[in-house]
């Protein structure tokens, strides 16, 4: 047996040796790591090179329009004949190929998580909780939907039913009996018969 190699298997089954590995990442931290990395690397390649301290909302937004490079949805332009129409065109129109809208959200969501998990406490402000990138992201939007012909749409948020819950009784209470008196009331009614 040699002591610098790995030794033969004995006869001998052993307990398994106790190795405590670290789960492996999420599909959602394995993205934010990747995509804080290439943020890193357009940073160190920007010219002039701009350091993580004095990244801002306008190198953010650069970011995103450099992405548009490597964009696979197509965004009609106003003098295109399929501007406006949902369906794909029959010919090809040579309009461009950009990042699609909920692309670039989500990236900004996981860039905006990865600085915050990155920040020390004597950091500027986080860069992708910008103003400037938040008006950026509504205007490709606005205008991947008219190109589209699909108009976004706010989804308002449904009321919480505990809340509407507490607001009927509320209501109870205005109009001159609490609900939980009312419950109480009829619950020792209900049950004074049954007691005597």
């Amino acid at each position: 047996m040699d002591a610098t190699g790995p030794s033969e298997p004995t006869g001998r089954a052993g307990p398994p040796a106790a190795t405590f590995a670290p789960p492996p990442p999420s599909r959602y931290e394995s993205q934010k790591r990747r995509d804080w990395n290439t943020f890193l690397q357009y940073l160190r390649t920007h010219q002039p090179p701009v350091s993580l301290p004095q990244c801002g909302g306008a190198h953010v937004i650069e970011f995103l329009r450099y992405l548009d490079r490597f964009g696979k949805t197509k965004v009609h332009e106003p003098g295109c004949a399929h501007f406006g129409r949902p369906e794909s065109p029959d010919p090809p129109c040579p309009c461009p190929l950009n990042q699609a809208w909920g692309s670039l959200d989500a990236l900004v969501g996981r860039l905006r998580a990865a600085h915050d998990e990155r920040r020390t406490s004597g950091e500027v402000e986080n860069p992708f909780a910008d103003r400037a990138v938040g008006v950026y992201l509504r205007e490709v939007k606005e205008r991947q939907g008219k190109a589209r012909g699909v108009a976004y749409r706010k989804r308002w948020k449904r009321k919480r039913v505990a809340s509407t819950a507490a607001g009927s009784s509320a209501g109870a209470d205005k109009r001159g009996g609490s609900s939980s008196s009312s419950t109480a009331a009829g619950d020792s009614r209900s049950s004074s018969p049954a007691a005597s």
